[in-house]
């Protein structure tokens, strides 16, 4: 390949991560700078630009890159901005044209998009979604994100911020608040926070407590909020309360898949982040209720079963961020549903 090289940079509220990817998604060189330490996109670029240059030089010049690809927290593939990031210390405030700016200091093509958009051109380019021409991402972390293809193009819709299935109110009665002024948001249930607030509100009810349960091992956490890692981490030691709230999680998750697939009829929901690694704790109660709440139409005629296979991602781990926002620099001329 005459330019064998892509550079890909995730770029989170904290830190900027970033690599030098070729086309089997290895990647050769990589580095950080911090996120949280300028005060405007100027500064910022100012000292991500030459970081950047720092590996291009290390991987033989501008003239072996394709481009650039971003993975940014409130993106937009259609303009390259940033815009009203509310962890992004100088982009919480206006819009940032930000994929010109790095484009302008490092002479590279440059595409922008958030980041669950990238972890999904990541697993189409380099994991568990390689060959599918119809998929849907879910990020779960802090929050939910997500990241649909149709005819292997993002969607993007009108304006660039199409696919916002984390903000699907799924629970319109007396449903959570969340960040984003609406009440009753998947987010609120299945992001990581989502997940150690139904323990903390089942151990509050004493739910553990009632009809001769047994005690639950996340009461032994007492000098700190609990976390969905500790909930995960008792539910596989078979805590009873813990399991429960696995149970109800994926109650709420697999319902709103079931409804996700009457719109696109993916061949896949893969999920990714954090709460994901909980594996079958998380994975089985969710395949059960989107099976229970399955249109007819989507299931097996033989079996039964949801033709949409669940799935986890495989991308890797730490480099998942940078892999995603690598894949969008491969074919800057590729237009989107």
């Amino acid at each position: 390949m005459d330019k064998p090289y892509v550079m890909g940079v995730d770029i989170g509220g904290t830190n900027t991560e970033f690599g030098v990817v070729d086309a089997r998604g290895q990647i050769q060189y990589r580095g950080k700078i911090s996120t949280a330490a300028y005060d405007t996109a100027e500064e910022y670029v100012a000292a991500l630009a030459p970081a950047l240059g720092e590996l291009i030089n290390e991987a033989g010049g501008k003239e072996k890159f394709v481009g650039i690809g971003i993975g940014a927290p409130n993106s937009n593939y259609y303009t390259g901005c940033m815009e009203f990031a509310p962890n992004v210390v100088w982009a919480k405030k206006g819009v940032i044209h930000l994929a010109d700016m790095i484009k302008e200091a490092t002479g590279l093509p440059c595409a922008l998009t958030n980041d669950a958009n990238a972890a999904a051109m990541g697993e189409m380019k380099y994991g568990a979604a390689i060959g599918m021409d119809n998929f849907i991402m879910i990020t779960l972390g802090t929050g939910v994100g997500s990241g649909i293809v149709i005819g292997e193009k993002l969607v993007y819709g009108a304006d660039g911020f199409a696919g916002e299935l984390g903000h699907m109110v799924v629970r319109p009665h007396n449903g959570r608040l969340c960040g984003c002024g609406r009440c009753g948001c998947l987010e609120t249930y299945a992001s990581g926070p989502g997940i150690a607030r139904t323990a903390r509100e089942m151990l509050e009810a004493g739910w553990d407590e009632k009809e001769n349960r047994e005690r639950s091992l996340l009461r032994d956490i007492s000098d700190r909020e609990i976390t969905a890692e500790d909930v995960s981490l008792k539910a596989a030691q078979g805590d009873e309360l813990s399991l429960m709230v696995y149970d109800y999680t994926g109650k709420i998750l697999g319902e709103a898949f079931a409804n996700i697939v009457t719109f696109s009829s993916p061949q896949a929901i893969i999920l990714f982040g954090g709460p994901s690694k909980a594996g079958k704790l998380i994975m089985d109660p969710v395949g059960k209720y989107m099976k229970q709440n399955m249109l007819q139409v989507f299931k097996n005629r033989e079996t039964g079963d949801c033709k949409t296979k669940l799935l986890f991602s495989e991308l890797k781990g730490a480099e998942a961020a940078i892999l995603g926002a690598s894949a969008l620099a491969w074919d800057f001329n590729k237009t989107s549903v």
